[in-house]
């Protein structure tokens, strides 16, 4: 565990103490060495289950991808970060990666905390650099309201899960999730133990989020500068989604009753904002839309509480955070060229930059779950434990499948086909720099079809 959290730690320093010209080299080579380390955690995935334990931390087959794919994110940030921060200030460039650096160290000890408690400080930590980062380096006027949004939604779900863990561990006497599920079920039978259900879940459901608690998403997404969004929609979501499923082990009777609600929110909002992704003009929040659909999936996958919803879950989260990832970073190439997110007037940019068509082809398709990608197999074994549960969900699920294809096919014809206008004839050709950071996205997730079982998490 310690051979990528310090090399992460020394990052910080490293940033501070580099020569100018050398910085955003050097930043960018040390966190791929670390990312490159990082792999080394997929090889001993045993049927044991935890491995690289010690007294606080460790990795399962559960929180080893959602760590790596931490670790990978960060010289992609870097990547995606130096052309629009070079105009500025040596100082203010440090500070910004050094907040990158601070998030990838949180994130690293939120996954892989062995205590709850610690991973609620971790969760709650990575509030602060996200925030500054949405609020310094935003693009636009409206980001302090999107940074309002933002942490007042999650600091609201969070506080009822801070009282409901200190109550767990008067009742149980541990918080260890290594103990945790071997200690005896907890009798939940009263309204208060309802609430306590309620507020264990609360703060993951709006970190995912849930339709209905999704507000502050769009916001963020759209005022925060690129690595802000990559990693929001990369990493943070996912933060949710392992919580939860970390908590469900404690929820044991009361779900099956009290997780209805959710479930049918989770599949609603599934086909609410594909329909509003249909409407968008502004490409940022159709993409970041696209995530709160993704999501409600994982949502109704973990809550339905089997192991092809699991893994489903798992695969979806992990395939999404790379394929979302690789939209924003395309979004931005658009934006640094043209300097509008407005579909009508960045369009028909095939004729200007084929390639880069060529990866936006490859990240609509992604998006839209093409077979045999595996963000297919995450989302079809979500949808087939859902559909084993209730056949109903089939008409949720299924409209929802329809209308993620719809807007993706919309989101890739109406930026890249069509008459280039007039008012975009000189654009800046794409770098080497933008091919590397898209080639890094889809690698991985083209690589994963190979060995699907690298996420598949504990369902061996």
């Amino acid at each position: 565990m310690l051979k990528v959290l310090i090399p992460t730690l020394m990052l910080i320093p490293t940033t501070w103490l580099t020569p100018k010209k050398w910085l955003w080299p050097t930043t960018l080579l040390h966190s791929l060495a670390i990312a490159l380390v990082s792999l080394t955690w997929l090889e001993n995935l045993t049927e044991a289950g935890w491995s690289s334990l010690n007294q606080f931390m460790a990795t399962d087959p559960l929180s080893t991808p959602l760590l790596v794919l931490t670790c990978w994110l960060l010289p992609l940030m870097i990547l995606a970060s130096q052309s629009h921060t070079s105009s500025e200030p040596v100082n203010r460039q440090r500070m910004y990666l050094s907040l990158l650096t601070s998030l990838q160290i949180f994130l690293i000890m939120a996954f892989g905390a062995t205590e709850v408690i610690m991973f609620y400080v971790m969760f709650e930590a990575t509030l602060i650099p996200t925030l500054i980062l949405i609020t310094r380096w935003g693009n636009q006027t409206e980001r302090l309201n999107a940074g309002t949004y933002f942490l007042f939604y999650t600091l609201a779900g969070s506080l009822p899960l801070l009282v409901a863990l200190l109550l767990l561990h008067s009742t149980t006497g541990t918080l260890s999730l290594l103990v945790l599920q071997y200690s005896s079920p907890l009798p939940l039978t009263t309204y208060a133990d309802k609430l306590w259900w309620a507020a264990c879940l609360l703060a993951f459901l709006v970190k995912m989020p849930l339709y209905g608690a999704h507000l502050w998403l769009p916001k963020a997404h759209v005022e925060a500068p690129v690595a802000g969004s990559m990693v929001l929609a990369a990493v943070l979501l996912k933060l949710g989604g392992y919580g939860m499923m970390r908590m469900m082990t404690m929820l044991e009777p009361l779900t099956k009753q009290l997780s209805y609600p959710f479930i049918i929110f989770a599949l609603w909002g599934i086909v609410m904002t594909g329909s509003i992704c249909l409407r968008q003009t502004d490409l940022k929040s159709l993409i970041a839309y696209s995530s709160v659909s993704h999501m409600g999936l994982v949502v109704g996958g973990i809550l339905i509480q089997t192991p092809w919803g699991f893994t489903g879950a798992l695969i979806l989260m992990i395939a999404h955070g790379l394929t979302s990832s690789a939209l924003f970073c395309l979004a931005n190439t658009n934006y640094e060229r043209t300097h509008s997110r407005t579909m009508v007037l960045a369009r028909g940019l095939q004729i200007a930059l084929p390639l880069m068509t060529t990866w936006w082809f490859i990240a609509s398709l992604a998006n839209l779950a093409l077979p045999p990608l595996p963000n297919l197999m995450g989302e079809l074994m979500i949808i087939v434990s859902l559909f084993n549960w209730s056949w109903w969900t089939i008409l949720l699920t299924g409209a929802g499948t329809l209308i993620t294809a719809s807007y993706s096919l919309y989101m890739f014809l109406m930026t890249q086909r069509g008459p280039l206008p007039a008012h975009m004839a000189a654009l800046t050709p794409s770098h080497t720099r933008e091919h590397l950071l898209i080639t890094l996205h889809l690698l991985p997730l083209l690589l994963l079809i190979l060995k699907p079982e690298l996420i598949w998490g504990w369902t061996f």
